[in-house]
């Protein structure tokens, strides 16, 4: 391997958003995550609340608007 081209490795602290702290190696100083393995629901097998109500109804009602004025646009024509 050749020298002085990798680059420096230090110990690092990762900080997590559920508070979970944990140390690794890595080439920046500071790690800062959204999701670690002690609050992934894949990991924990728990399903974290999501704020995901009405996302279908209103796909739902922005395409369906869109198919009925091609539709309306149709008849008035004819």
């Amino acid at each position: 391997m050749k020298e002085k081209i990798h680059p420096e490795l230090h110990d690092v602290k990762v900080h997590c958003a559920c508070g979970n702290e944990f140390m690794t190696r890595s080439t920046k100083k500071e790690l800062r995550v959204e999701v670690c393995a002690a609050c992934h629901p894949f990991f924990t097998g728990k399903q974290r609340l999501m704020d995901t109500e009405g996302r279908v109804e209103k796909f739902n009602k922005k395409y369906a608007k869109k198919e009925a004025v091609p539709a309306a646009a149709e008849t008035t024509e004819a």
